[in-house]
């Protein structure tokens, strides 16, 4: 370790001011291994320290500072991996930018590039939403130990609007079949999974046995953990007959996963082997999101209304729902069934094991349903 008489000090290759001002202690990283460099980082870090404590003048930090604060502090977001990753695609463009200097027009070149490259409208406002929100916590509420905010004002980003967003394509059953002959037979049961109870990819790939639980009458059901959820919330899936047979279907092979695959968690539905199967059934066009879509859409031509499909859907609404009245959960159950498919038994034979409901709720979760 080399030490400087002016405060610098060289730890693993870079030079680090440890000195001390007005009684308080400065301890940071100047970034860099080149003395001369770090000295006149150093001259003007003192400068913004005494311009901050005598004039009240806000120190300048540049946008990458800001956004590494927001990836340690919201290291627990669900969604922080996706976060990161918008974070990478802007610092080519804004990463040694004064906080100050960050809005629309600085952004232009990255939106324009990012046009170039042909990313669709939606992956850039996702960029933009994630750079919003920072700014606004520089604004409102980081402060610096002077007690300043890190921002003055945060400044307003408008969306991109290219008219390239792609419409919903649900399937036809004329359609479904021809796609579901295509797919191997673990990937159909999960596709005719998600068609039938509007389940999200993530949410089929996780299911577990421990979340079955009983319904009123025959059926059975889960309740997904807020874990397990896109919005965070947990959700009650309710099986009409088809998807019932489904899940009968995967009993014995697992001891823990519903799906699987040669006995291993299926990562992912919509694949290789799912675009080969849905590429033979000329249906291209055909997204994973898509089989979501058919179910709302089934839903509506049925006559269920816009509430009730809302609570199938699992959507994140001003006025949830905790609590599952048993003629609430048979009036979710007989809208699942309008969309069934009238072929062979719902059990195939097999018996259902049914769960006490309460008695393994997946998590400390309110919802619940009485029979």
């Amino acid at each position: 370790m080399s030490k400087s008489g002016n405060g610098l000090r060289l730890r693993g290759g870079t030079w680090h001011i440890e000195k001390r001002i007005n009684g308080r202690r400065i301890r940071e990283s100047t970034g860099t291994s080149d003395r001369v460099e770090a000295e006149q980082y150093l001259v003007r870090r003192l400068e913004e320290i005494r311009q901050a404590s005598v004039y009240g003048v806000r120190p300048s930090r540049i946008w990458r500072e800001a956004a590494l604060r927001y990836a340690r502090e919201f290291a627990h977001k669900r969604s922080i991996k996706r976060d990161v990753q918008d974070l990478k695609a802007l610092d080519p463009y804004i990463g040694k930018m004064p906080l100050n200097q960050v809005h629309s027009g600085t952004l232009q070149r990255f939106i324009e590039m990012r046009r170039k490259e042909g990313v669709k409208a939606g992956t850039v406002n996702r960029s933009l939403a994630v750079a919003r929100r920072i700014l606004r916590l520089c604004a409102e509420l980081w402060r610096d130990e002077y007690g300043m905010t890190w921002l003055e004002t945060a400044p307003m980003i408008p969306d991109v609007d290219w008219k390239d967003k792609r419409d919903p394509a649900p399937v036809t059953w004329a359609e479904q079949g021809r796609l579901f002959q295509e797919l191997p037979e673990h990937l159909k049961d999960m596709a005719e999974f998600a068609v039938h109870t509007g389940c999200r990819e993530s949410e089929i790939c996780a299911l577990k046995w421990e979340w079955e639980v009983s319904l009123p009458g025959k059926g059975f059901g889960f309740i997904l953990p807020a874990s397990a959820t896109k919005n965070g919330c947990d959700r009650l899936v309710v099986l009409n007959a088809t998807a019932r047979a489904v899940v009968n279907r995967q009993r014995g092979k697992h001891e823990h996963q519903v799906f699987t695959f040669s006995s291993r968690p299926v990562a992912s539905i919509f694949n290789n082997a799912w675009r080969k199967g849905r590429k033979k059934a000329g249906l291209t066009h055909v997204r994973g999101h898509d089989l979501r879509h058919t179910f709302g859409r089934r839903l509506r031509a049925a006559g269920v209304n816009e509430e009730t499909r809302a609570e199938l859907l699992g959507h994140k609404r001003g006025s949830v729902t905790t609590h599952y009245s048993g003629a609430e959960v048979a009036e979710l159950v007989k809208a699942v069934e309008l969309i069934a498919e009238k072929r062979g038994p719902d059990s195939d034979g097999v018996a259902v094991v049914k769960f006490r409901f309460g008695h393994k709720m997946p998590t400390e979760a309110k919802k619940r349903v009485t029979t």
